[in-house]
């Protein structure tokens, strides 16, 4: 079988859900919808899929099964509910949305209409990292005692400038965290496990006209009693590859992008050479240090067939909405901590009450 394809939110990223879709042996790009038409007429262009004005009409299209949600951070809301009331499985990109309660609207929703729910965090499928994560699942680092993660990017004023919700709470839900970071931080909590603990400090260093942070730095403690570090910025130029570090009493390795750049244990196994070489070397592209669009489609492509096989096998996606929401709520725990001055203790309650939500957003 053939599963539909619909895109929701039709700018850069679109581009990328395209080619993943059409990189799926058992997917097809039936049609797109963007708020803004030419945006939707440019990626038809592109692809050949159907361009429609009203997102009603795309979701009573029985040719599309499964729609992607692109839209700004802030604005994933009311497209993904509406996609699930019209019993359509959903792919959201990160994050899965810009408060717990919404979040929670579109776990629910999805639950109630027995249709699956994705988040998009491509780098969970990379190769390296699924390595790292079965060595640590093999107890190969022996005790985890500490994680971090590193993203050192850079971005122009021309890059906040050039669309009024970038840069904003209520439509970005954040800055360096929660619009650029939170890839690696959904990576270091999927392989350390829950944090339990934050204390942090953010702030705008270098950026003009914007709400959000572009510096930000956390420390950790995970539910193993392991600590760690989460560092972000859009203020560092020229712009580094990210990179993800684990380390325990009996090992420790570190991904850059998505090559292993370090792979060192204690009981050395026959394979641990081989792993090493051929996980070096295999960045695709700049990893969206300095341009936005440096990025691969790859790994979309693996998250989109994993969506097929969880339809085909009636399970859950391995990222699902649950997963989606953690990266979230570890997020806002860093705002958090960093208005109040004070630690924070996840899970939190509900979201956070912060002086950031008079800007506009609301739950």
């Amino acid at each position: 079988m053939t599963y539909g394809f619909g895109i929701i939110g039709c700018g850069m990223i679109a581009n990328f859900h395209a080619k993943a879709i059409a990189d799926c042996p058992d997917a097809k790009l039936i049609g797109c919808y963007d708020v803004y038409t030419p945006s939707a007429e440019r990626l038809s262009a592109a692809t050949g899929c159907k361009v429609y004005s009203n997102l009603d009409e795309m979701l009573e299209n029985p040719e599309i099964q499964i729609v992607t949600v692109g839209t700004p951070s802030g604005a994933h809301l009311d497209p993904a509910l509406a996609a699930a009331r019209a019993k359509k499985h959903v792919i959201v990109e990160k994050p899965l949305e810009i408060t717990l309660e919404r979040c929670d609207a579109i776990i629910s929703a999805c639950k109630e209409n027995g249709v699956k729910l994705a988040t998009i965090f491509p780098s969970r499928f990379h190769n390296s990292s699924l390595q790292l994560k079965a060595a640590i699942d093999a107890g190969r680092f022996g005790r985890l005692t500490v994680g971090d993660s590193y993203v050192k990017w850079y971005r122009t004023q021309e890059y906040y400038d050039s669309g009024a919700w970038r840069g904003t709470w209520a439509l970005d839900g954040g800055g360096a965290l929660m619009n650029q970071a939170i890839h690696s931080v959904d990576l270091l909590t999927w392989l350390m496990g829950p944090v339990v603990e934050i204390r942090a400090m953010v702030d705008c260093l270098d950026h003009e006209r914007i709400e959000v942070e572009d510096t930000a730095v956390a420390a950790l403690r995970f539910a193993s009693g392991a600590l760690g570090v989460i560092e972000a910025s859009t203020a560092i130029y020229p712009g580094y590859l990210k990179k993800v570090e684990i380390h325990g009493s009996k090992g420790s390795a570190t991904i850059e992008e998505e090559d292993i750049i370090r792979w060192e244990f204690m009981e050395k196994i026959a394979s641990d050479e081989e792993i090493f070489e051929k996980m070096r070397n295999k960045i695709s592209s700049g990893g969206g240090a300095a341009d936005p669009a440096a990025i691969g489609h790859h790994g979309h492509a693996k998250l989109f067939a994993d969506m097929i096989r969880a339809i085909q096998t009636n399970t859950e996606p391995k990222i699902n909405g649950a997963e989606g929401r953690r990266s979230v709520e570890i997020i806002l725990g860093i705002y958090e901590s960093a208005e109040t001055g004070k630690a924070i203790t996840l899970p939190m309650n509900s979201d956070p009450v912060l002086e950031y939500r008079k800007s506009g957003v609301k739950k």
